[in-house]
């Protein structure tokens, strides 16, 4: 995993984001297939998704957040500053994404879920414009989400967990 202050071309350009609930939780999805993004064991991750031209992070991390999950309640809580990247396998990395990148670039963000639990809804997210891209959803503690992602990402949820720790209480 890497840390830089832009990204660089060789990665997609992406958001994370980590939603904390009142009980200072945060918001973790069970994936559907896809090798890029799961493994047996390892199948639970925290919304992410590309960055449309022209968006800025910020914009993509709340397009995302709602095109995942449906939550669009929320207040920023900060921002991971510079980019953190991973490394895609090489098993994987010339199918993903067409080959086109060896792997991302993450602009994380924490947010704090201001809704009602009924606002959540991963089985129709955005109001049903979007394909369901989990299967399952539960909340987490902050602390637990490196040991549930898929080995490769890990690094980066561990760079996540030091610089969101504050808000996870």
């Amino acid at each position: 995993m890497t840390k830089t202050n832009k990204p660089d071309p060789h990665y997609r350009p992406c958001v994370g984001i980590a939603v904390f609930n009142s009980a200072n939780a945060v918001f973790i999805g069970r994936r559907q297939g896809s090798p890029e993004h799961v493994a047996d064991g390892f199948e639970w991750q925290m919304p992410q998704g590309g960055i449309d031209p022209g968006e800025t992070p910020a914009e993509a991390a709340i397009r995302e957040l709602c095109e995942e999950t449906n939550i669009t309640s929320v207040t920023l809580l900060g921002e991971v500053p510079g980019w953190l990247t991973y490394d895609l396998p090489a098993e994987i990395a010339h199918t993903a994404w067409k080959g086109r990148y060896r792997g991302q670039a993450q602009k994380w963000f924490a947010f704090r879920f201001t809704g009602k639990t009924g606002e959540i809804n991963i089985n129709a997210p955005g109001g049903g414009a979007h394909k369901p891209e989990f299967v399952d959803w539960r909340w987490e503690r902050l602390e637990r989400t490196p040991e549930l992602i898929i080995p490769f990402k890990r690094p980066v949820y561990e760079a996540v967990v030091t610089a969101f720790g504050r808000f996870a209480g």
